[in-house]
């Protein structure tokens, strides 16, 4: 089976958990696409959706799918994403397509976080995947300078702002042996706004899209 049928497989099996009434965080990236085209399905089953990013927000509006602040919604119960790279602990890493922080916050505004993807995507360790950092403007040398010190290779991504009008460090050579403690170290550099290790607030679920069938973790 190929990666982007194993992708809507995983997509398509995170429907299972929707009720009807929800507000649905939805997240950003090509397996949340798939996603937000499987909703497009069942629209009229849930009262909206929170999105991750202007992209995404587009593409729920093209479907017809109402897309709230998340200001004005009192809780999400379910949101749904991908992720670069997930551990069997649920633990990932997320911002390859540049929303980390518009999805962290989603995550942790969620009663149950969702993870779909396919299963390359599972891994022993994190960090082979160069780690996302978005980074206030004005602090990118000096953010670059301390990930050296913490043994990363930083490498601007270059032509690329994010949807708050900030900057992405793509951070190469790490390998993250506790999530939990790299995710508050890293958030801890004056001028980071956040990193994209999601182990604070984990995933609740895996869904991973295989050669057969799904895998799911929890």
């Amino acid at each position: 089976m190929s990666t982007e049928k194993k992708k809507l497989a995983a997509a398509e099996g995170a429907l299972d958990y929707i009720q009807a009434g929800d507000v649905i965080g939805v997240g950003t990236g090509s397996t949340a696409n798939y996603f937000i085209d499987a909703l497009a399905g069942i629209k009229g089953k849930i009262d909206g959706a929170v999105a991750s990013s202007e992209a995404t927000a587009k593409r729920l509006k093209n479907h017809g799918i109402q897309v709230l602040d998340l200001n004005s919604v009192p809780g999400l119960p379910i949101y749904v994403d991908g992720a670069d790279e997930a551990t069997s602990h649920r633990h990932l890493i997320k911002g390859g397509g540049g929303a980390l922080t518009r999805e962290k916050i989603v995550a942790g505004a969620s009663e149950k976080f969702i993870c779909i993807a396919d299963d390359t995507k599972l891994v022993d360790t994190l960090g082979a995947f160069p780690l996302p950092i978005e980074v206030i403007p004005m602090a990118r040398s000096h953010v670059a300078r301390q990930l050296v010190k913490h043994g990363g290779i930083p490498e601007l991504r270059d032509g690329y702002k994010t949807d708050n009008g900030n900057l992405i460090l793509d951070v190469h050579n790490l390998t993250i042996l506790n999530p939990i403690d790299k995710e508050r170290e890293l958030n801890n550099i004056a001028g980071v706004v956040t990193v994209g290790i999601f182990a604070l607030r984990p995933a609740d679920i895996l869904v991973l899209g295989g050669e057969s069938d799904l895998q799911i973790i929890q």
